[in-house]
């Protein structure tokens, strides 16, 4: 049996969405950062930089999001993995590029408008963050002009996780453009997110 530890409201929602897409039977190990379980001897020999998610499938042990998606993916496919090994390399491209480009000013932007308690928010460094988004918004509008998803015609790991990332855009309060918003829009609407955010 897989188990993820985590909980929906953090990273570990991308874990559980594929999880979900693929059909693997799986276990979540509720495990909260917000009430210390990720510091716990436990939970620290999975994973020591005390971060959820972390995958335990048999003798398999990963942590980070998106190298837990990626695996998966590529252990069970069902049609998330790409065919071709260019669009494999356009799938680490994406999953690596949402992680470096993408998360930090979302991230930012969202603890300082949503996050913290309202006197160690920071508008000036929301305001910087939503910014600084705007860069890596505009590269993905760019790759996804004139597609439905990242790879072509048709729905993947790699849309997976740059969609995963981008699910803090509403509640950090940054807008997104017409191909972005209507590819997003395509991405959460599946049923495996909800199942996801229920789990």
């Amino acid at each position: 049996m897989v188990m993820l530890y985590g909980v929906p409201r953090s990273r570990a929602i991308r874990c559980l969405w594929l999880l979900e897409e693929l059909g693997v039977p799986y276990e979540n190990r509720k495990t909260n950062f917000a009430t210390g379980d990720t510091r716990t001897p436990e939970f620290l020999r999975l994973n020591p930089n005390g971060h959820i998610p972390v995958l335990v499938d048999d003798d398999v042990t990963l942590f980070e999001s998106l190298a837990i998606n990626l695996y998966l993916a590529r252990k069970h496919g069902g049609g998330l993995w790409p065919v071709t090994v260019a669009d494999e390399g356009r799938t680490y491209q994406w999953s690596v590029w949402a992680m470096t480009e993408l998360e930090e000013p979302f991230l930012t932007s969202l603890m300082h408008r949503v996050i913290y308690p309202e006197g160690q928010r920071d508008a000036a460094k929301a305001d910087d963050a939503a910014a600084r988004a705007q860069a890596p918004i505009g590269v993905l509008e760019g790759a996804l002009a004139g597609r439905d998803y990242l790879l072509g015609g048709t729905f993947t790991v790699a849309d997976l996780n740059v969609a995963a990332v981008l699910l803090w855009a509403r509640l950090a309060n940054i807008a997104l453009p017409p191909a972005v918003r209507a590819w997003h829009g395509r991405c959460t609407a599946r049923p495996a997110l909800k199942r996801a955010n229920a789990a």
